[in-house]
This record gives C-alpha cells, structure tokens and sequence, in this order.
C-alpha cells in the first residue's frame, strides 16, 4: 500500500520504516553488508520507494548502514577492529555522561533511576529483545542528566551499534551467564548515592565486561563477520 510523503503522512510513513528496518538491523536480520535493494525491501515492507530511501539515509547517519557509490546502501560491516572501538568511546563518553549526571542529577532523576532498574531487574532476561529495550533504558537514564545532548547522541547510536554485537552473540550461547542484575543494581547504588568515582569504576568493568565476553565468543565461533 503506497503512502503519500506529504506532510504528517510522510513523516510517520518515514518513522515506521526507520525503525523497522533499524530493528531487523540490530537484530542481524539483515546480514552485515548485505545490501538493501529499495525494490525488494518496497515488497517487504509494502510501502512505496521514497520513505525507504528517506529511513536509509537516516540509519546511514546513525552508522548502521553504508552508503554505496552515492547509489545504493548496505549494512554497516561488522569487525573486531569497529567492536573495539565502540567498546572505547562507550567507556570514555559514558564515563564523562555519568560523572556530569550524578552532579547535575536532581531526586527526580534519581527517582526515575530507581523505577528503571526495579523494571529491569523484573523483565524477562529470557525475552532478549524485551529485556534489552528495558537495559536501554536504563543505561540512557543513568547519563541522561549530563545536560549535554551532543553527548547523549553519540551514547546512544554507540549503544545501538554494540547491540548488533549482542544479538550475534545470543545466536550462538545464553549470552547472560553472568549476574548482570547484581552489576546494575551495585551501579544503582553507587551513582544515587553520588560516589562518582565508584559508579565510574563500575560502568566501564560492566562494560569491559561485556565487551570481553562477547569478543571471545565471537572468536570461539570464528564468525565470518570477525575479521
């Protein structure tokens, strides 16, 4: 069913498109540079040509998809040299976001904190794509007071490309294996009571954390994207 780019029409039309091909991005639908052919994807998610090429060129500038030749897109490529990288800019741009929030940081937020992670610590770790919008959710909230929006833009795409990471992971074991609900509880802890350099210490081992254990399974598995 074709819709019209006129107006609200086609901002929503473009808004529906972005975020379903994000998700099937983020979920390893779509293989790491394959390409996005405008007439199949058309098909696929049955709407006309103009939202999809408006929805790419909004993921191109989020870094999950390449532009090819000015002409055609493709998936972003998956490395070890991108996953380290990602892994070092969340640790340096977090750390500064969270020291910045637990000093600006006012009871509303810490408020807020709270009612995040109880949802967090509820969720279902087994429904990894429910639980991991609750872990944004949380995650962004802990640095969402850092009163620097320029900041929480780049947190947030850094934090959407470490997820294409986390679900290649998922394919392949039970990727919770250790207990993150008691690292998120002690990072809780740590920023409400505004010991900056302890939550610090906490989110980059969390993070550490992760990235190592996702780095050596994807090197145990010898996955084609890891290179």
């Amino acid at each position: 069913m074709s819709e019209e780019m006129n107006g609200q029409n086609g901002k929503t039309a473009i808004n529906r498109v972005y975020h379903q091909l994000r998700t099937k991005i983020l979920k390893c639908e779509f293989s790491p540079g394959e390409k996005l052919k405008i007439e199949s994807l058309k098909v696929l998610l049955d709407i006309g040509a103009s939202p999809i090429r408006e929805a790419l060129s909004l993921l191109t500038s989020d870094g999950l998809v390449d532009r090819i030749d000015q002409r055609g897109f493709r998936v972003a490529l998956m490395s070890k040299d991108n996953f380290n990288e990602i892994l070092l800019l969340r640790c340096e741009l977090d750390d500064l976001a969270l020291r910045k929030s637990i000093e600006l940081g006012d009871s509303q937020w810490e408020e807020n904190l709270v009612i995040l992670h109880h949802r967090l610590s509820r969720a279902d770790i087994s429904d990894f794509e429910s639980w991991e919008m609750m872990h944004k959710s949380f995650h962004m909230a802990l640095i969402g007071e850092c009163n620097s929006p320029i900041l929480l833009g780049y947190s947030n795409q850094l934090y959407d490309q470490n997820i294409r990471y986390r679900f290649l992971a998922e394919r392949t074991t039970n990727y919770q294996s250790r207990n993150v609900s008691d690292e998120h509880t002690k990072l809780l802890n740590a920023t409400i009571e505004r010991n900056a350099e302890l939550a610090s210490k906490l989110l980059v081992k969390h993070y550490h954390s992760t990235g190592n254990f996702l780095a050596s399974l994807l090197d145990k598995n010898n996955l084609n994207v890891w290179n």
